[in-house]
């Protein structure tokens, strides 16, 4: 991969990965709810899962899908339900000192799981793969994944340390609530464009 392509790729994932989505919303909510310390599993799956994603994607899991077209609308159909899901759970997350005491942020094995679910990272997976790993080789897939990885560690931690930074503004229990169903309708929102564009 020259150092033009891999600029290109980077700056394709910092735009991909920076900007509010699903994974981002929900990284912000659990900083807030959670804390740092306590959303480094949620952060870690975000941040790994993906590029894990990538590389399955572009070693063949595409063909899979190719094969059947009518998985595109299974998948689509999972995927809104699991976000509804996930954005009732936000909403109706309560405030520390209410909250029950198994309370906690997703771990690292269900956030990586909800790559396959996200429309936004399905999206950007086929796009990067697509544009940056046009020969479908191993060398160029790794690229690809290990780009989003570097990049991706940064924007999970970001978007959880934005979260963490509004705890104390979220301190009194009605605004944490009204945070909470802000995400959770953010959250919805989110997932519109790329639902509505294919």
């Amino acid at each position: 991969m020259t150092y033009e392509i891999l600029l290109a790729l980077a700056l394709f994932a910092f735009s991909t990965v920076f900007t509010p989505g699903p994974n981002n919303l929900m990284l912000m909510s659990s900083g807030a709810n959670f804390g740092l310390r306590r959303s480094i599993p949620h952060m870690t799956g975000v941040a790994y899962g993906f590029p894990f994603m990538i590389i399955l994607v572009g070693l063949g899991a595409m063909q899979l899908f190719d094969a059947w077209p009518p998985s595109y609308l299974v998948l689509k159909i999972l995927s809104v339900a699991y976000i509804l899901w996930l954005a009732w759970k936000i909403a109706h997350s309560a405030p520390p000192a209410d909250a029950p005491s198994d309370a906690k942020p997703l771990s690292f094995l269900q956030a990586a799981g909800f790559q396959w679910l996200n429309p936004k990272a399905w999206s950007m997976a086929l796009g990067a793969i697509t544009l940056y790993a046009t020969s479908r080789d191993l060398s160029a897939v790794l690229w690809v994944a290990g780009t989003y990885a570097v990049i991706g560690t940064g924007s999970a931690t970001t978007w959880t340390v934005l979260g963490t930074g509004v705890r104390k503004l979220l301190a009194r229990p009605e605004r944490l609530r009204m945070f909470n169903w802000t995400m959770a309708v953010l959250l919805v929102a989110s997932m519109m464009p790329v639902l509505l564009g294919g």
